[in-house]
């Protein structure tokens, strides 16, 4: 099962608020792409389909690389 925060829903997200940080999401502020993820996630809470929120997937992968590319 998907962790909190992670299941596309809003209830999840309350429910994370309650048990704390989700550690992906811990790891994803590391990266400075935190922004970026959770605009993911709500796309994905609001419409339940990748498909319509490529915007955000490639705001997020662009800048999941850009970091990449700073740590070569």
């Amino acid at each position: 099962m998907a962790k909190a925060g992670h299941a596309w829903s809003r209830a999840a997200k309350e429910q994370e608020d309650e048990e704390g940080e989700d550690p992906v999401d811990a790891m994803i502020a590391r990266t400075g792409c935190l922004e970026q993820h959770r605009q993911l996630q709500e796309c994905m809470a609001e419409r339940q389909d990748w498909r319509h929120c490529q915007a955000e997937v490639r705001a997020f992968g662009a800048c999941m690389a850009r970091r990449q590319q700073r740590e070569h």
